[in-house]
């Protein structure tokens, strides 16, 4: 794993200029790696008036989803809140994490998205472009693209398209739920990226990767003075 370092934009042309700089690193491609032994999920969580965020990533075992490691940082928010431009507020807080790991993680699976972006650049994308991990996002929600609505079994899925290009998988991870949307970032293909999401699901709608960064930011942003 490498940790390159985010270049800072001071405005919004300067970060999507960085976006299009980093774009065509980005490997969309791959099967999961083998062997499989740790899964780190990744969430940040914002103060109530947006001044600092704390970042999570836990570690689990990729065969019992039982942590293994978990860790948060704090740190002021330091760039406005554009759509398509969160990363830019959020990974600086899980690079710092990252850096705290005594394990490192053979896939980061991040709460958002990934080639899913306007951009194709989103969250998942940027991060595993810095690491050069294999990397692919679970979000909640789409933010671009349209799709039909995946049969109601566990494990059905459709297509999330923009125009004719396929930006990712619309996936019902549990029986009659919400479906959730897998997108790559780099170095993992989409079918292998929506295996391990269902791999990842085994009693929730959301990745137990996402669950337990979830957690881990709001004790963290909590707990601080």
């Amino acid at each position: 794993m490498r940790l390159e370092p985010l270049r800072a934009p001071a405005t919004e042309a300067e970060a999507i200029a960085e976006q299009d700089r980093l774009r065509p690193q980005v490997s969309p491609l791959g099967p999961a790696p083998a062997p499989l032994r740790r899964i780190a999920g990744l969430d940040v969580a914002y103060a109530v008036d947006d001044s600092r965020v704390a970042g999570a990533i836990t570690v689990l075992d990729a065969d019992t989803l039982d942590v293994l490691e978990t860790a948060t940082v704090l740190r002021p928010v330091e760039f406005p809140y554009v759509p398509g431009l969160l990363a830019f507020r959020e990974i600086p807080a899980l690079l710092d994490c990252l850096a705290k790991l005594s394990h490192v993680p053979d896939v980061l699976v991040c709460d958002g998205y990934g080639l899913a972006h306007p951009r194709r650049f989103g969250l998942a994308c940027h991060l595993g472009v810095l690491t050069d991990l294999p990397t692919f996002g679970v979000a909640k929600t789409a933010f671009i693209g349209t799709f039909a609505d995946p049969a109601a079994d566990r494990g059905s899925h459709s297509a999330l398209t923009d125009g004719p290009e396929r930006i990712g998988t619309v996936l019902r991870t549990q029986q009659s739920t919400k479906p959730v949307f897998v997108s790559v970032g780099h170095r993992i293909g989409l079918d292998a990226a929506t295996e391990l999401t269902l791999r990842l699901t085994p009693k929730y709608r959301l990745p137990e990767t996402t669950r337990q960064a979830d957690q881990a930011s709001r004790r963290a942003l909590a707990s601080a003075p």
